[in-house]
């Protein structure tokens, strides 16, 4: 597959640092008689959006990942705050569910850890009124945590061809020498591993699917997919990320893979990259996406679709990360519904939005690069009046 490089797009570790800094309290807001020219200028324009937008009332509707639970429950209040007058829900549903919703016409934007695949995007086609079809626009960026429940083990150190042995049933209890070799110093028992993954069409299965199929150096016989293939180990599945990590913790022995802000208490997995083993962090997440291009595949250079590169040897990211998009029409048949959609997609992608979801889940901010090409595409969105 063709890869495509686009500038402006990718997020860099010096950036998160600075957006992360940005929002930190002890930095010292600029009063508006010191604000230099061009900020005032861009707070005027924020004023004048603020007033365009003052009107927005309705209900709006969405549907999808599961991963994104935490981070849309402090949008929804974040965005509500601010205009009383707009309800916004969200079932985490799941990524699959989400985004046959959307193609239904249920809903007007899904959530998706997945990107649509090619029947998806015709289906888009007909179903955002014209011919533009669907974007994705990255909105939550957060690594994908390894989780386990081995009593008195809070961490391990794993590479992929041992992660995919363990999921796959070749691996089947916590003190084989797969294990064991790259833990020793840590006692294991000989519990048999009990594996529990997604039982829904799930956009964190697919990157979890990717990771293993590109970095097991072959031990992972299946293809990336929303759907968790059915292996030989012992397993069991659960419907969303909720029902994944209370599986996780009430099975001693089992193992599992969650969106990370959903680790809690219980042990996690450092994975290992090149020659050093690198447990998760928004700040290594945020590499892994610096490193990866856009697909040529996407709808278009509004179509922010990402290509993680999943066998980097750089230790300083974390390549089991996903990017999690909401899914939104090019163009959409009634005024009131563009306004809802494109306000609040806004205000996600904005600093604010951003610092609401990573206090609340712990993802990595948008650049202010990305979120101002996320605008920018949002205020381009029309109504097929």
């Amino acid at each position: 597959m063709k890869i495509a490089f686009r500038s402006g797009a990718v997020i860099s570790a010096a950036a998160l640092t600075f957006a992360l800094a940005a929002c930190s309290p002890s930095n010292e807001a600029t009063t508006e008689s010191e604000a230099p020219e061009a900020t005032q200028s861009a707070a005027a324009e924020g004023s004048e959006t603020a007033e365009a937008t003052a009107e927005l009332s309705g209900n709006l509707q969405g549907a999808g990942a599961s991963s994104q639970e935490s981070g849309m429950d402090a949008w929804r209040a974040g965005f509500q705050n601010m205009y009383p007058d707009v309800t916004v829900g969200y079932d985490p549903v799941g990524s699959g569910g989400g985004i046959e919703q959307f193609l239904s016409g249920a809903v007007p934007f899904a959530g998706s850890d997945g990107l649509l695949e090619a029947g998806e995007y015709e289906q888009a086609v007909e179903r955002c009124d014209g011919d533009g079809g669907a974007y994705h626009l990255p909105m939550y960026i957060s690594p994908v945590a390894v989780i386990f429940n081995v009593e008195g083990v809070t961490s391990l150190n794993l590479d992929a061809a041992t992660i995919a042995q363990i999921f796959d049933g070749v691996v089947t209890t916590w003190n084989d020498p797969a294990i064991a070799d790259q833990n020793p110093d840590v006692e294991l028992p000989d519990t048999t591993i009990t594996v529990v993954h997604r039982s829904d069409s799930s956009g964190t299965s697919e990157n979890f699917t990717d990771y293993l199929e590109q970095a097991s150096d072959g031990a992972w016989g299946y293809e990336a997919s929303k759907e968790f293939p059915e292996t030989s180990a012992q397993r069991v599945g659960a419907d969303g990320t909720s029902a994944l990590v209370e599986n996780v913790t009430a099975t001693p022995g089992s193992i599992g893979y969650a969106d990370a802000s959903r680790a809690g208490s219980l042990g996690t997995v450092a994975i290992k990259v090149g020659e050093e083993y690198v447990p998760f962090s928004a700040e290594a997440a945020a590499n892994i996406v610096a490193a990866s291009p856009l697909s040529d595949e996407a709808n278009g250079e509004n179509d922010l679709a990402y290509a993680i590169d999943r066998t980097t040897t750089d230790s300083s990211a974390y390549p089991l990360t996903l990017v999690s998009y909401h899914i939104v029409c090019s163009q959409y048949d009634d005024e009131n519904e563009r306004a809802l959609v494109t306000g609040f997609e806004k205000y996600v992608a904005s600093p604010e939005g951003q610092a609401a979801a990573a206090d609340a889940a712990g993802i990595a901010p948008l650049t202010d690069e990305l979120s101002a090409q996320i605008t920018e595409i949002l205020d381009g969105i029309a109504a097929n009046a």
